[in-house]
C-alpha cells in the first residue's frame, strides 16, 4: 500500500416508476412488495453490487440483484424501466436525475456530498451508520523498497493538492483522502473485515 487517493461518493437512484420519494418510501415499499424491485450493477462484485447488497441486509428487504458488464449498459437499462434502482457514482446518473429521467434519493457516504448538498445520506435518511466508500487506491509490488514508497506516497499527495486537482474532485463526487502507507495498509485490512460478511451471505464474487 501507498496511499488512498480518494474516496467516490455513491448516489442511490430509482427509475421514476417507483413509487418512492425519499429511502424511508422505498424501504417500505419493498418490504411490502418482496422481490418485486430489481436493482442493477456494474457486475458481480462491484461496489454498486455490494452498495445493494449491504442496502438489502441493513434495510431487511428483498431485492432482485441484476448485474451488467459495465455502468453504462446497467444504466442504460435502468433509464429505460428495466430496473428499479441502482447505486452507481455522482458525473453517470445526476445529470439524468436532474433531466428528471431518473430520481435521486440519497448518497451513501459517512457525510452530505460537496456535489449534491441537498441529497440526505442514506445513514441520516433511514439507516444509521449505513456507509459505503468506494475508494481509489495506489499499490506497489510486495518487496518494493520503503523509500520509494514514501516518495510515491509524497509526490501523489503533492499532485493531489494542487488546485486543478481540487476544483476537479467535488465535480466527480469525489473527496482527496491524504493517507500514509501505514494508514492504508489498515484501512485496506478493516475493509476486507467489513466487507467479509456481506460477499460471503451474497455470494458476490468477481467477474
Amino acid at each position: 500500500p501507498i496511499i488512498r487517493t480518494v474516496d467516490v461518493n455513491y448516489v442511490l437512484v430509482v427509475h421514476p416508476s417507483v413509487p418512492a420519494q425519499t429511502v424511508p418510501e422505498l424501504i417500505a415499499f419493498a418490504r411490502a412488495n418482496p422481490g418485486k424491485l430489481t436493482f442493477a450493477s456494474a457486475g458481480m462484485g462491484t461496489a454498486s453490487h455490494l452498495a445493494g447488497e449491504l442496502f438489502k441486509t441493513r434495510a431487511g428487504v428483498d431485492m432482485v440483484h441484476v448485474p451488467y458488464k459495465g455502468n453504462v449498459p446497467a444504466i442504460t437499462d435502468l433509464l429505460a424501466g428495466q430496473t428499479a434502482l441502482i447505486f452507481a457514482t455522482m458525473p453517470t446518473v445526476l445529470p439524468h436525475a436532474k433531466a428528471g429521467k431518473l430520481r435521486a434519493l440519497a448518497t451513501i457516504g459517512k457525510t452530505r456530498s460537496a456535489a449534491a448538498p441537498d441529497l440526505p445520506t442514506v445513514s441520516e435518511a433511514a439507516l444509521p451508520g449505513f456507509e459505503v466508500n468506494n475508494w481509489i487506491g495506489l499499490f506497489a509490488p510486495a518487496g518494493t523498497s520503503p523509500e520509494i514508497v514514501q516518495r510515491l506516497n509524497a509526490e501523489v499527495v503533492r499532485i493531489m493538492r494542487s488546485p486543478e486537482v481540487q476544483a476537479r474532485l467535488p465535480v466527480e463526487g469525489a473527496r482527496f483522502v491524504a493517507t500514509t502507507p501505514g494508514e492504508f495498509g489498515d484501512f485496506v485490512k478493516a475493509e476486507v473485515a467489513n466487507w467479509a460478511p456481506v460477499v460471503k451471505a451474497s455470494g458476490a464474487r468477481a467477474d
